[in-house]
């Protein structure tokens, strides 16, 4: 969701709870309990696959410290309700891991993976970036490591991110937690203590203070309201392994489930339900039953990106051509392009090219989809060539380069979406422009 993966921006996750007049008591888990029960492609150019990482480490056997309730969210609660694996692999020898759960969407059969990214410090400490639900099998996941929670941060405004910095917050209590700037939240904006987030310091542009400031830098994306609230991103830069942290900016969909993504979920998808004959372009929908192979997974997986990328995509009785295409390249999420970053595309445009300009980085780790990413610079701006049409000659004089030639003859591959497929969300951005709910666009030049 990216991007999120599942995340639609405008609005992307509500906070709206069930009931707003529980008392703020630091020590409650009110929002998600957690009871104590028992790789890219461009044009003629190959572009590596996402970079090995070590094998998957879990707790085995006691489902029990899986546990974890949560039944909030607005309009749609964010599943599993009652289980959540979770999955660490170490992206960077001794330095950098990555911790999974599966994130569903409501009541429905869409999945997608959401991840937590751990860096040890020279320090001894850990910095968390963007937690996940704080089971008993991620902190003892986390404990393995060997090494104190010193730093938590929170680098979104997005519901899916920020609804376990509170509960994870209180497992570490020494910690210290950061977020990102202007803070929102729909239909009512709530502040962050709703959220069980008590004390916490605010993320700044570059900010050389910061306890971190001589590992990792930091680059917000702060655009101007869009419709209902400003989309805002923080990015990092960890200098020893030349590793960049997003959120949502850019995924890379495998052409394979994450294995934090269950078999039940990938076979509820595979069946051929109410959203499959809507979307069949008139053929006839078969009523066989699901039966639990390799390839009724992978269709399984394939809808649900589709379902992902494009809310309403144009075929998911045979969804294989447009998988194709979206999958194993570098890409800024449909959903994230034509509702967020083409309304203001000045402030991204901005933010990307000081990130390619000022850091170095070789691997990408994105908070949803497969991560890390073996990409650099080329293949970053590369996936945002799309602003370029937006911009026109507003960005000509800028100083040329071989990067920025490059990128531009690949960046409209990089970025190119099935029409067909797009036809929903086009639908879905002009009727949203219609209403007022949200700008055409904020910077820039107006779309024609």
């Amino acid at each position: 969701m990216a991007a999120a993966a599942m995340a639609v921006h405008l609005p992307k996750h509500s906070s709206f709870l069930p009931n707003p007049k529980l008392p703020l008591n630091q020590n409650s888990d009110f929002l998600g309990v957690s009871l104590k029960i028992g790789r890219p492609m461009s044009v003629n150019r190959k572009m590596k696959g996402p970079v090995t990482v070590s094998a998957a480490s879990t707790v085995e056997g006691d489902r029990s410290k899986q546990f974890y309730i949560n039944f909030t969210g607005f309009p749609f609660p964010l599943g599993p309700f009652l289980n959540r694996r979770t999955i660490r692999t170490e992206a960077v020898k001794g330095s950098i891991w990555m911790f999974e759960q599966e994130q569903a969407l409501g009541f429905s059969s869409v999945s997608t993976n959401i991840r937590m990214t751990v860096i040890k410090l020279k320090s001894g400490g850990l910095w968390v970036h963007a937690p996940i639900a704080p089971t008993k099998e991620c902190i003892q996941l986390i404990e393995e490591l060997g090494a104190p929670v010193e730093y938590i941060v929170l680098p979104t405004f997005a519901y899916e991110h920020k609804i376990f910095v509170g509960p994870f917050s209180r497992k570490f209590p020494k910690a210290q937690v950061w977020v990102a700037p202007r803070q929102w939240s729909w239909p009512l904006n709530l502040p962050l203590e709703f959220f069980g987030i008590f004390r916490a310091k605010t993320i700044k542009d570059g900010d050389l203070s910061t306890p971190w400031a001589d590992e990792i830098e930091q680059k917000v994306l702060s655009s101007p309201e869009v419709g209902i609230g400003p989309y805002v991103e923080v990015a990092f830069y960890h200098k020893r392994s030349r590793t960049l942290l997003v959120t949502d900016a850019v995924i890379f969909v495998p052409r394979k489930p994450p294995s934090s993504i269950s078999s039940e979920s990938l076979l509820a998808s595979a069946k051929n339900g109410l959203a499959v004959k809507i979307l069949s372009k008139g053929k006839q929908v078969p009523n066989d039953p699901v039966v639990d192979t390799p390839n009724t997974r992978q269709k399984g997986w394939e809808r649900m990106v589709l379902q992902i990328l494009f809310l309403g995509p144009s075929n998911l009785l045979e969804p294989n051509a447009s998988f194709a295409q979206m999958s194993q390249k570098l890409i800024v999420s449909p959903i994230v392009k034509t509702l967020v970053f083409s309304k203001v595309p000045e402030k991204v445009r901005d933010w990307i090219d000081e990130i390619a300009s000022d850091w170095r980085f070789k691997r990408i780790i994105p908070a949803h989809f497969e991560a890390p990413v073996n990409a650099g610079r080329s293949e970053f701006l590369a996936a945002f060539g799309f602003l370029d049409d937006l911009l026109g000659e507003r960005y000509v004089n800028r100083p040329p380069s071989l990067s920025i030639l490059f990128t531009s003859l690949m960046g409209k591959a990089a970025s190119y979406f099935p029409p067909d497929d797009m036809r929903t969300l086009s639908s879905l951005d002009q009727f949203l422009v219609s209403v007022g709910a949200v700008k055409k666009t904020v910077s820039g030049r107006k779309r024609r």
